[in-house]
């Protein structure tokens, strides 16, 4: 693996005995919540949580995505609902929707325990299941997944909060290749205003801008998509499609490689991370949506950095 400063190994945390004696489990939370707001990757070279040899036998053995428009299959813990997989066997079907229940149940658990300043105030978005191999695959520009992006969700904003996940790769046999580049500061100082955020802003200060947010809610209740979208969220939306775009940033700007072994786990802020998966197959992935108030470090959000360069709010 090619390591750099955007790497964290953790080696005082084992599962299932937790924190290594003698340490202060609160210091040790609060150390790995900053490394990730400072745009760091947080990485075990083992799974932390309980997923059963028998669990990852089934999930190399399932048929590929069935569903037409789905990248990934997607589990939604709120509502317990499976999407996305193959629905030609029921009781196969019902196997990894119980499995994807699980598997969200034990990375939570996990991440309460590793990421205890945060616990309190999260939400819990989807889990996913990434059958598919990412090299060479056949997407639409702004889907492509190795793309170097930042992340933001069309149909879940989050008005400033951040975007955490959480990723295992259980191939057997090959690492999952990322690439990634300087964190967010160094690229949205570069872009931003390329990338139209002053225009944006302005909106969001004129007395239009005022009047959209007032009939928001009920745009909202009637099905308008994207009524709730604040400023931020339509410049990270933005973003997210004006960096894959972006030949100068895809092909001159420097990159970090970076192998994630087999059974390993890492965790980041990808809305704040740039990164490009170029390879690897089968892998696990939980998001949690974490608010302001939960950081260690606030002003390293990406809200806040594009706030200092529009000098606006940019959350409502």
């Amino acid at each position: 693996m090619e390591t750099d400063m955007t790497l964290v190994k953790v080696e005082d945390y084992q599962y299932p005995r937790g924190w290594a004696d003698g340490t202060d489990a609160d210091e040790r939370s609060r150390h790995y919540c900053q490394q990730l707001e400072e745009g760091r990757i947080v990485f075990f070279d083992n799974v932390p949580f309980d997923l059963p040899e028998s669990d990852r036998d089934f999930l190399l053995s399932q048929k590929q995505s069935g569903f037409k428009g789905h990248k990934n299959v997607s589990y939604r813990p709120q509502q317990d609902l499976l999407r996305g997989a193959a629905e030609d066997d029921v009781q196969e079907a019902q196997r990894l929707h119980d499995l994807m229940r699980r598997y969200s149940e034990q990375v939570v658990g996990f991440l309460t325990k590793f990421l205890a300043p945060y616990a309190p105030h999260w939400m819990l978005d989807f889990a996913t299941w990434r059958p598919l191999e990412e090299e060479g695959r056949d997407l639409p520009l702004h889907k492509r997944n190795d793309l170097l992006h930042v992340d933001a969700f069309p149909s879940r904003p989050t008005t400033g909060s951040r975007i955490l996940r959480g990723f295992t790769n259980l191939n057997p046999q090959r690492s999952r290749v990322w690439a990634t580049t300087e964190g967010f500061e160094a690229i949205a100082e570069r872009f931003a205003l390329d990338a139209g955020l002053s225009q944006i802003a302005r909106r969001a200060a004129s007395p239009v801008g005022a009047i959209k947010r007032g009939v928001a809610p009920l745009l909202k209740v009637v099905g308008v998509r994207g009524a709730d979208r604040s400023p931020y969220d339509q410049f990270m939306l933005r973003f997210h499609d004006f960096l894959k775009e972006n030949t100068d940033y895809q092909q001159k700007w420097e990159k970090f490689r970076l192998e994630f072994p087999p059974f390993s786990t890492w965790m980041v802020f990808t809305d704040a991370v740039p990164h490009a998966a170029l390879s690897g197959q089968y892998a696990l992935e939980q998001t949690l949506i974490v608010p302001l108030k939960a950081m260690v470090v606030p002003q390293k959000s990406p809200l806040r950095v594009l706030e200092a360069l529009c000098g606006q709010s940019l959350a409502s």
